[in-house]
């Protein structure tokens, strides 16, 4: 439970895109494991040297052309639109949970990003830091990239963002559990000259 909790504060959920790949994927497998089955001869001696498509097949479709064409459109437009569906699914921003704590207050996402910011900005070694609430507002989840100073005490940081930072973020959010992804980069100095 612990890894797929913390898996939504690393990205976005890819789960129903797997799951429809997985399905396509064995539609495929089925259908090219009928071919193989038919052009072995498995299904019948004769019936690998008829032709690709089948005069029996042809000749239902000829007897029943209006429901054939009916059901080709409806089939057309149900795979269009789920290949729609799926194309604005995938293409949509990530959510960012403003949470309801009372019936009269809801703290934005951007009031939450912005006072973890600050507080994590506060540790000793911390040059600047940007968080992301991210999740929905029944499981919010953050990042946290960590811009560290030259000559930081890296354990001395993670205690403080862990004990104070994120302690108090998940006080304040009256949750439990708070998902949180933290990228670690050494800050810049500014450049000096050579004289």
């Amino acid at each position: 439970m612990t890894r797929s909790v913390s898996a939504k504060a690393l990205g976005r959920s890819t789960g129903t895109e797997r799951i429809l790949t997985v399905l396509i994927g064995l539609l495929v497998l089925l259908g090219g494991a009928t071919v193989i089955a038919v052009g072995a001869g498995w299904l019948g001696t004769y019936r690998a040297n008829r032709s690709l498509v089948d005069p029996i097949a042809l000749d239902w479709l000829s007897r029943n052309a209006l429901p054939s064409r009916v059901g080709a459109i409806v089939l057309g437009v149900l795979l269009l639109w789920l290949g729609l569906w799926w194309f604005f699914r995938s293409l949509r921003p990530e959510g960012r949970p403003d949470l309801e704590l009372d019936d009269d207050l809801v703290v934005t996402s951007s009031a939450i990003s912005e006072a973890v910011r600050a507080d994590a900005e506060t540790i000793d070694g911390v040059g600047r830091a940007r968080v992301r609430a991210v999740g929905d507002s029944d499981n919010p989840a953050l990042r946290i990239t960590l811009w560290l100073s030259e000559g930081s005490d890296l354990k001395r940081v993670w205690e403080q963002l862990d004990l104070t930072v994120l302690a108090r973020a998940r006080e304040s959010l009256g949750v439990d559990v708070l998902p949180t992804a933290v990228r670690l980069e050494l800050d810049t100095g500014a450049p000096q000259r050579v004289r």
